[in-house]
């Protein structure tokens, strides 16, 4: 189970995260919302380790975060590669070894769940779309087995219709492989259709934590029912069975 128990992160001396605390159990989805500048893309680069807590600590299955070697993908598809390199040698950079047969063949099947055509491997990032782009960032997020993925904005660069298609691909590969997700979004409707459970952070600080069913149907907060209210208004994704 991922924990984080009361960090704090200061930047500058001024406050990012207050006191916040999340539990995330293995194999479950835990979405993360609150407007721009909320706090949400430092909580993932505390629980990465990447930056340093004033306060509280972050643990998964009682030994730091950092050790369970969690996986990221990117808000900017594109952007997560390295543009001199092909997809295949940025998506089996996780196994920083030589890949084995067996490696070859998880590769060959994870292409085949997110729809992606083994040829794009040799590519480069320009010259697949940007729906393509995020697939191999998730491709590479599941090579490596990591039992937590961090999702940060995973929809935000791509279209509508590529959005729900990514969204559900993305359900379908947590089903089959068993990852704890969390992600971290701006768009509840994603949150509600595909969360187990919803934390809603305003202002370095969660305002809410609930089951997502729970959420949908009767937020705690004021502030919880105008963004369930705007989500509905806009056309929320329907959950998966």
């Amino acid at each position: 189970m991922l924990k984080v128990e009361g960090i704090s992160v200061r930047r500058g001396g001024t406050p990012v995260l207050h006191d916040v605390s999340l539990a995330l159990a293995p194999g479950a989805t835990l979405a993360v919302v609150g407007e721009s500048g909320a706090g949400k893309s430092t909580l993932i680069g505390a629980i990465l380790g990447l930056i340093r807590c004033a306060a509280g600590q972050v643990t998964w299955t009682d030994a730091p975060a950092p050790k369970c070697r969690p996986a990221l993908v990117m808000q900017e598809p594109r952007a997560a590669f390295n543009p001199h390199l092909s997809l295949r040698r940025s998506v089996m950079e996780p196994l920083a070894k030589q890949a084995s047969a067996g490696d070859l063949n998880r590769l060959y099947r994870l292409c085949d769940g997110l729809e992606l055509h083994p040829d794009l491997l040799d590519r480069r990032p320009n010259q697949v779309s940007i729906g393509q782009a995020q697939r191999m960032g998730i491709l590479r997020a599941l090579i490596a087995k990591s039992p937590l993925v961090l999702f940060d904005e995973p929809l935000s660069a791509l279209d509508a219709a590529t959005q729900k298609h990514t969204a559900r691909l993305i359900s379908d590969m947590q089903g089959q492989e068993g990852f704890a997700a969390l992600i971290v979004t701006h768009d509840l409707g994603y949150a509600a259709a595909f969360a187990d459970h919803i934390a809603v952070l305003r202002a370095g600080r969660i305002e809410e934590y609930s089951a997502a069913r729970a959420f949908v149907e009767a937020p705690q907060t004021a502030y919880g029912r105008t963004l369930r209210d705007a989500a509905f208004s806009l056309g929320a994704l329907e959950r998966v069975a």
